[in-house]
Parts: C-alpha cells; sequence; structure tokens
C-alpha cells in the first residue's frame, strides 16, 4: 500500500490566451499510493481539472505543460509523445468526466461506446467485448440489457454508472473522477459516491476524486489536497485536516459548509473573490482574503512544510514561516 503509483512533481501548466499566460497549475506536487482515495478540492477555477486533464494530456489546443514531471510507476508523462499516451490513456489510467449528460455520445448504444475502449486496447473480438461490457454494467448496478439503450433513455444516475463501467473497463489501475455526482440529486450522489468506494476496494484501484464538496471527501477519500489560485496549500489524512485545519483558506472552506452533526453555527463565507491567474498576486495568492494576513504574507510566497511525519503538509507563514 506504500508503493508510489503516481508522482506529481512541480508541475506548472499554463493557458495562454490573447491577454498572456493564465497559470492555471502553478508548481504543484502530490503523490498517490496504491490503493488511496485521493481527494482534491477547492473553489471553481482553482485548477483541479487542469491537474486531471495533464495527468491524462487532454489539454486543450491551448493548454500546456510549462515543467514539471508525472511520474506513473516509472515513466513521466509529460514527454510521451500522443501514439504512447493513448497505450496508457483508459488502459492504465481512466477518467469519469465531469456532467455524465455529455459524457456519452447520443446516437451510439452504450454498451457499443463501452465495447469500443476494449477494442481499442486489446486483442478480443467484437462480441467478447460486448460481453464483458453486459458484465461492467451490472457490475455497476444496471442490467446487462443497458447494452441496447441510447444515453437519451436512461436516467442522470444511470448514465453517470455506464460513464463509471466505461472507466472500468480495461481494468485500470487509476481513475479520475471529475466532480462525479454533478447534476444529480441528494439520493443518487450517495449511491454513485458507496459504489466508487466499493469498486476501489474491490478492484484495489486508486481514485483521485476532484471535486468541490468537502462532504464527498470526506466520504470516499483517505487523503486530501486544498488548492487554491492554482497553488496547493495544505495536504494530509482526510481526518487531521477536516478536524484541525492549519491553512487560513482549509479553515474557510470547512467554516463555509454545513454539518448535521452537533450544534447549529453560523456558516462564514470567504470574503473576496480568487485572483486573476493572468497576473496572480505577489507573495501568498492568499493574503488579500485572509483573516490572518501579515506583512510578509505580501512579499514572500510561501512554500509547503512538513507539520508532522505523517505526511501533512501546509503552506503558510503561520507555520514555519514558508521555509523548505
Amino acid at each position: 500500500m506504500s508503493e508510489a503509483l503516481l508522482e506529481v512533481n512541480n508541475l506548472k501548466v499554463y493557458y495562454d490566451m490573447m491577454q498572456g499566460s493564465v497559470k492555471a497549475v502553478d508548481d504543484v506536487s502530490f503523490k498517490i499510493r496504491r490503493g488511496d482515495a485521493f481527494g482534491l478540492a477547492g473553489e471553481s477555477g482553482c485548477g483541479k481539472t487542469t491537474v486531471a486533464l495533464s495527468i491524462m494530456k487532454l489539454l486543450p489546443k491551448n493548454g500546456r505543460i510549462v515543467s514539471g514531471e508525472m511520474v506513473f510507476e516509472g515513466i513521466d508523462l509529460v514527454k510521451l509523445n500522443e501514439e504512447e499516451m493513448r497505450k496508457i490513456r483508459w488502459k492504465r489510467i481512466s477518467m469519469v468526466f465531469q456532467g455524465a449528460m455529455n459524457a456519452l455520445n447520443p446516437v451510439h448504444k452504450v454498451g457499443d461506446q463501452i465495447a469500443e475502449a476494449i477494442l481499442t486496447h486489446e486483442k478480443v473480438t467484437e462480441e467478447d467485448a460486448l460481453e464483458r461490457a453486459k458484465k461492467l454494467l451490472e457490475m455497476v448496478g444496471l442490467p446487462s440489457d443497458t447494452v441496447n439503450n441510447y444515453p437519451h433513455e436512461l436516467s442522470g444516475g444511470m448514465k453517470q454508472r455506464v460513464v463509471i463501467a466505461m472507466a472500468l473497463a480495461c481494468n485500470p489501475d487509476l481513475i479520475i473522477a471529475d466532480e462525479p455526482t454533478t447534476a444529480l440529486d441528494v439520493i443518487v450522489q450517495a449511491q454513485i459516491l458507496k459504489l466508487l468506494d466499493e469498486l476501489r476496494k474491490k478492484l484495489n484501484l486508486s481514485l483521485i476524486l476532484i471535486t468541490h464538496d468537502l462532504s464527498v471527501i470526506s466520504e470516499l477519500c483517505n487523503k486530501i489536497a486544498i488548492m487554491y489560485a492554482g497553488k496547493l496549500v495544505e495536504i494530509g489524512d482526510v481526518k487531521d485536516i477536516y478536524t484541525n485545519p492549519m491553512h487560513p483558506y482549509t479553515q474557510g472552506l470547512i467554516n463555509a459548509f454545513p454539518s448535521i452533526e452537533g450544534p447549529k453555527k453560523k456558516l462564514i463565507s470567504i470574503p473576496g473573490s480568487p485572483p486573476d491567474l493572468l497576473n496572480p498576486p505577489s507573495g501568498c495568492r492568499f493574503h488579500l482574503r485572509c483573516p490572518h494576513a501579515m506583512d510578509i504574507c505580501k512579499r514572500e510566497e510561501p512554500h509547503l512544510v512538513e507539520i508532522d511525519k505523517k505526511g501533512w503538509y501546509v503552506a503558510c507563514h503561520l507555520h514555519g514561516r514558508g521555509e523548505k
């Protein structure tokens, strides 16, 4: 369980715009072990999805990996060309894209879409691929004859299960789930989360769960990384960070989240808005919204420092004064 499956080191990803380069991911590092359920959280626009698309090498045309490494079982994905990456994409690393409503081709049966991934990577017949598609659909709680349905014949929750079945088609080592419960009602959300957790444990998968919903991560993940304005600000065990968040931004996220346990308390929103990543502020990118901001926060960028021996890191001048 301690073996590293994926190591992201000093990753920088920019989007080239007419006005300049948007520093969407700026020097991000983390590690995924085998069997980990790793949550990546933060406000919209913080760079979560860009990290996922970078790992899959599916950035839009104006996106580029500026520097850094993404080492997957000894292979640096950054250095792979498209042909080499196609052998890994979906076979070794797959993705549940945000919004199942738009993830499926409306003019093809769902069985054919699942079988396509299998036929692309494995030397099997179309009949065998379709049979496996039926078993995958049963695995995610759908009847096998769903292979004959078109996407418009399925509910939102059923479509999401089809997308999960598609992600499992080639027995990958790592699944990236980008907001997998978006636009689903609360009951269906709970079912999808339970399904992902059961499949991860049953198949010994590693999972990266990307969401702005902290309750989803608390349900599913053992590790969490908090992103703000293209940077990682805190990373560690879910239980540690939820019970004693160290970074002011993490504290703000948790204070803004309602709890059904304990006494009622007033929710406190984070004032202000995230910075413009075309021209990010100097020093700590959170200092304009931080209730504990000091002069050093405006001048010097804090770096992740370890605050215990269990891999708990925080990037804040309140802890270790930001020194490496």
